[in-house]
């Protein structure tokens, strides 16, 4: 299949009503963070971009946002046509220029203070992180405390960024500036936003 084709198929079946379901999701993981929120593949974009993560993206880019694509993603010229095709965003330069970021190797990652941080009159206008993880439950668990949180929450991310942890304790100390993420697993999602904080369960 040709990349043009590649771009055009793939998106919403039912544009509205999936991006109504996709978004209520995310708003509902972003509420309490640490549960896993069930979201069948609704969107079908080229590899290695996942269905999840291309449904997210779909639900929330447009031509206002632009998206950064880490060396894995921006090296597939199929994805790069698939979103401009499907959400008409464009593609940030930088990671500090991006609304959203779509990180498909985690573990390789750059920093999270290399990313847009907002700014305290503009907290919102910090990048979104998409993250596309293999699963929720076989990393190391960790432990969320925090708004929308009635104790504490757990959750066991694969493949996540190197030295995590105190990377988001840094990122929790940028508050109300900081980044927000969003986990991307096969059939499921879940939310880190800024206000959540993190402890390893050795600790």
């Amino acid at each position: 299949m040709d990349i043009a084709t590649q771009s055009i198929e793939g998106g919403f079946a039912d544009p509205v009503f999936n991006a109504q379901t996709v978004f209520r999701a995310i708003m509902d993981a972003m509420a309490r963070p640490g549960t896993i929120q069930a979201l069948p593949p609704l969107a079908h974009p080229p590899a290695p971009l996942s269905a999840t993560a291309g449904a997210v993206a779909l639900s929330l880019c447009d031509n206002d946002t632009p998206v950064w694509l880490d060396p894995r993603l921006q090296a597939e010229a199929s994805v790069k046509a698939w979103l401009g095709f499907h959400t008409g965003a464009p593609l940030a330069n930088t990671p500090a220029d991006a609304h959203f970021a779509l990180v498909a190797n985690p573990a390789e990652m750059a920093a999270l203070d290399g990313f847009s941080q907002g700014t305290q009159e503009y907290p919102d206008r910090s990048t979104t992180l998409i993250l596309l993880v293999s699963d929720l439950s076989s990393g190391p668990t960790l432990l969320l405390e925090g708004p929308g949180i009635e104790k504490t929450a757990m959750i066991a991310p694969s493949e996540m960024p190197r030295h995590f942890v105190e990377q988001w304790k840094q990122n929790n100390q940028r508050f109300p500036r900081g980044v927000d993420i969003i986990l991307t697993a096969p059939g499921s999602l879940a939310c880190l936003p800024r206000t959540t904080r993190i402890k390893t369960m050795e600790a």
